[in-house]
Parts: C-alpha cells; sequence; structure tokens
C-alpha cells in the first residue's frame, strides 16, 4: 500500500469513532498536496446534511486524536467539510448510495466525439458502470473515467 493510501485508511479509521459518537458518516478522507502545502481532507455527511456546527464539531475533535497518534510525518492542514451537491463518486458505497441519480462522467480520451456524458447511474461494477443516456444505456469502462460525479441541477 503506498505511502499517502496508508496515510488515508488510518485517518480514516481514526475520525471513525468520532463520526460514529456524533452521528455522522464519513464520505471521504483525503491526503492531499497542492502546491506547498499538504492537505488532509475529511468529508462527513449525514441524512439533510451537515452544517457548520457538525464540521467544527468533528474537526476540533479529529484534530485532537491526530495530533495524540501522529500518523502524517510532515506538517499539513486538517480540513473539514461536507462533500457538497456536485460530490465525486470514488468508493463503492457512492455508487451503490448513488444508483438511480443523475451522474456526470468525464473521460481521459473521446468516445464517440465527446468526453462528457450525463445520464442515470443503472449499474456498476468494479470494472465498469452503466448509464441510462437519453437516448441510448450506455456502459463505461471505470478506468477511462477521470471523474464520475453527481450532477447539479440549478
Amino acid at each position: 500500500m503506498s505511502g499517502k493510501k496508508s496515510i488515508e485508511q488510518t485517518a480514516e479509521e481514526l475520525l471513525k469513532p468520532i463520526t460514529d459518537r456524533l452521528g455522522l458518516e464519513i464520505y471521504d478522507v483525503e491526503y492531499v498536496k497542492e502546491g506547498n502545502e499538504r492537505y488532509l481532507r475529511a468529508y462527513i455527511d449525514k441524512e439533510g446534511g451537515v452544517n457548520i456546527q457538525d464540521c467544527e464539531d468533528v474537526s476540533r475533535a479529529y484534530s485532537d486524536v491526530l495530533d495524540e497518534a501522529d500518523p502524517i510525518p510532515e506538517a499539513y492542514i486538517l480540513e473539514v467539510s461536507s462533500p457538497g451537491l456536485g460530490r465525486q463518486l470514488k468508493k463503492e458505497r457512492h455508487f451503490a448510495k448513488s444508483l438511480g441519480k443523475e451522474v456526470e462522467v468525464r473521460l481521459y480520451e473521446d468516445l464517440d466525439g465527446r468526453r462528457e456524458y450525463a445520464g442515470v447511474l443503472k449499474a456498476y461494477s468494479a470494472t465498469d458502470i452503466t448509464l441510462q443516456l437519453p437516448d441510448k444505456e450506455q456502459v463505461f469502462d471505470r478506468s477511462k473515467l477521470s471523474v464520475i460525479r453527481l450532477k447539479m441541477d440549478f
């Protein structure tokens, strides 16, 4: 397991008791480098959505746990937030919760002259997803997807 994945997995394990105690769920945990800074981002959720107080409560408790466990060797910035309306689907649980919902996909390369598609998520597996497009059902190889996220309608 790579260092980044190991840090993310450990960070998620440390976060779980906090979210369980507060009646929240972990949507995702990511450890990324942007410019010269490293960020540990925890995305939390609950039925009806999270609010600022939820994020603040988790951030305070999580910061203390991370300081004690010290799983990240370099300096980083901790961020706790909602995954947002246009949340990315990364994990199997994200796909399971999104069946029957509208999603947008962006491909690394053109398929039939396009790189972006929107449709209803009909099925998924470890290797592909199936969308109901306006005119047909389309299967996409997951390794060809740069992004898949819930579609936001305004």
